[in-house]
């Protein structure tokens, strides 16, 4: 008798794009290809809601999972997920599987923003983790729950103090500082205006916001003069 993670790898390779799968694997060089079926995202997300209906928890305990989509798929079923004490637990039991940057910035649990104060909390000690996917899992979420309402000062010193070797992590606080100059750009700007950050990080973030189409010429040929 077929097993649920039989059937649900029979199903994703239904899914498969060869195509995609060419283009999506050079843009996630941490994972072997071999791992990487070759689903497209939209596919997968639907997919998840209808396993989310029959047997998503079953899936959620078949940890570790070998294919990239089915880390995916594990975390999507986890975003749809609507209890916030179940999502936590479920969250930090995947942690330590996130393997790649593209599972990691997929994985924002919709829940999560009506627990604020409880997610906070967490953000702050998983940004002193160990693991890179943690940290960035960490910025990913400051980025896109605690730039608007939820935004206090205390977040950008917090990303603004890493200091790390691993591109992954680097990139995140260039990614998060980059939208903080477009959300919070009187409390950001101090930042690049003394340096505050890495170099390396300091000029991606330049390169990002005046990429953004969301930030004005001036505000951008302003940024231009602090590049080191």
């Amino acid at each position: 008798m077929e097993t649920l993670e039989e059937k649900v790898r029979r199903e994703l390779f239904a899914l498969r794009d060869e195509k995609y799968r060419d283009f999506h694997k050079k843009l996630v060089p941490t994972v072997d290809e071999q791992r990487i079926i070759g689903v497209r995202t939209p596919a997968l997300r639907k997919y998840a809601k209808e396993l989310s209906k029959e047997v998503g928890r079953e899936y959620l305990d078949l940890l570790p999972h070998y294919y990239i989509e089915e880390n995916n798929l594990h975390s999507f079923i986890i975003c749809g997920m609507k209890d916030f004490a179940e999502v936590m637990a479920r969250a930090e039991e995947f942690l330590p599987h996130i393997d790649n940057w593209a599972t990691c910035d997929s994985f924002v649990p919709k829940v999560f923003k009506e627990h604020s104060e409880e997610v906070y909390a967490k953000i702050k000690r998983w940004l002193q983790s160990d693991s890179v996917y943690t940290v960035r899992w960490a910025l990913v979420l400051l980025l896109n729950n605690f730039l608007d309402e939820e935004f206090c000062p205390e977040m950008l010193e917090l990303a603004a103090s890493l200091r790390s070797d691993e591109y992954y992590i680097n990139m995140a606080i260039a990614w998060y500082f980059s939208f903080a100059l477009i959300k919070q750009y009187d409390a950001a700007l101090p930042y690049i205006h003394d340096r505050r950050l890495d170099p390396w990080v300091h000029n991606k973030t330049i390169q990002k916001a005046i990429e953004s189409y969301r930030i004005n010429s001036d505000i951008k040929n302003h940024l231009r003069n602090f590049k080191y």
